[in-house]
This record gives C-alpha cells, structure tokens and sequence, in this order.
C-alpha cells in the first residue's frame, strides 16, 4: 500500500481503537494507550539528551562544540568516545532528518552555550525517513539551525553529507548525485554565510561517490578507521573556528 498523510492519519487515529478491540470489554491501561501512541510522540526526540543536558549543564562545564547530527554523528562517539573530550558534546540520533534537528536545536544546542555548532545531516533526508523531501526542504532546515546558532553567538561548522553508493535501509534510492548536489550546495551556503566548511570526502570518498573499503561497515556507517580519517579533516577547523571565538 502506498503511503500517504491520509494512510498515516488513519493509522494513528486506528491504532487506540486496535488496542481497545484486543483488551475485549476492559478499558485499555493507560500504558497501553501511552504505548499505542508512542511513534507520534516526540516526534524530534527531544528527551533522548533531556536527562544528558540537565547534568552537563549543572556540572557548570564549559561546551566548545555541539555535534549535532543522525547515525553517522551518534555512531562516532560509539566508536570514538576519546574524540568527545576537552568540551566536545556528542548529540547525534540514529535515523534523524534535518526537520527534526531544527526542533532539537534549541535544548540540544543552545541550552548547552557551547563556542561551535558541528551540523552534519542530510543522508535521511536524502532517504525520505520521515517522508519525501525536497532539496529545497532541506536547505532551509540547514538554513533554519544556522541561523538559530549565529543569532545566539554560536559559529557554524557546515559540514559534508558523507559518500555512500547506497543505502541497506532504502535500497531503491539514488544516491550519488543527490548527495553531491546537496554538497555543494551545503560549500556554496557555508562561503555565503562565512560558516566553516569541513569537506570529508577529500578522506572518505572512493572517487565514484562510494564509501573507500574499510572505511564503512554497511557503505553508509564510517569504521574506527572512517572516524579517524574525519578527525584529521576536522580537528583543524575545530581549531581553527575557537580560536576565532570566545566566551561571554
């Protein structure tokens, strides 16, 4: 069946009658009905970190960088937990489209007053996880949480979608010329703006648009190694974006 609002509106509005149909007569738990609507709730995920962000933010611990971003951002502490020291904050969530990154800005970003944004997305988007998108659609979310970062003095770090010739999750999507396109014009966007733009494909793309073997557990996911090779693009722009910042 093909899957429209309608179908999805339908599907929400069926899931509690479901539910009360295979309770019999008794009136369903309330945890039954918490547990019915759960995939239309929190739709940003915005209390994945909640608990995270409350204690960072009692420790009085300065942030330098956010890393804000989907699988690929949250996989790199999973794989890298020595990178996120020295101020580096991890909030990456697997699956994650830029829509719901804008919601997620204010409490995962700029609740925490860090000196830089990492903003690296697109690859869901690309893959429609939470509905078909146009380019267009996802430039102004990248425009959105740039511009939620800049007006609270945070600097912007752009960063690239990382190469991948397909994806094991949505099998019929063309990748390669989408994700080029939106590099570019994700390079084009940062020089506007005077974002940083760290590029990883000079370290991770085969040449063709595809993972370099080793790099990538599935094509799409970096290895230990496929993170160590982002570190060495990053850490110098890193560097570069905190000397040119400072605290208020």
């Amino acid at each position: 069946m093909k899957l429209t609002r309608r179908n999805l509106v339908q599907g929400s509005l069926a899931a509690p009658l479901a539910l009360a149909a295979t309770t019999a007569f008794a009136d369903p738990t309330e945890e039954q009905c918490r547990a019915a609507l759960v995939p239309h709730m929190d739709f940003p995920q915005l209390a994945r970190y909640s608990d995270e962000n409350a204690r960072l933010l009692q420790s009085g611990a300065p942030v330098d960088a956010v890393f804000m971003g989907d699988s690929i951002t949250e996989g790199w502490k999973d794989k890298r937990p020595g990178f996120f020291t020295n101020g580096r904050v991890d909030r990456g969530i697997s699956g994650q489209t830029t829509p719901q990154m804008v919601l997620r800005m204010m409490s995962d970003v700029v609740a925490l007053k860090p000196r830089a944004v990492h903003l690296m997305a697109g690859t869901n988007d690309i893959a429609g996880n939470t509905g078909p998108m146009t380019p267009e659609m996802t430039q102004n979310n990248f425009r959105a949480m740039s511009d939620i970062a800049r007006r609270n003095g945070i600097r912007v770090i752009l960063a690239s979608i990382p190469p991948a010739a397909g994806f094991p999750w949505a099998p019929t999507i063309k990748t390669r010329q989408p994700i080029a396109e939106m590099n570019a014009w994700l390079k084009s966007y940062a020089a506007q703006t005077g974002a940083a733009w760290v590029d990883y494909h000079t370290v991770l793309d085969d040449g063709t648009g595809a993972m370099k073997p080793g790099l990538a557990v599935d094509g799409v996911h970096p290895t230990e190694a496929g993170y160590d090779a982002m570190a060495t693009v990053v850490e110098p722009v890193l560097a570069r974006v905190l000397r040119g910042s400072h605290r208020s």
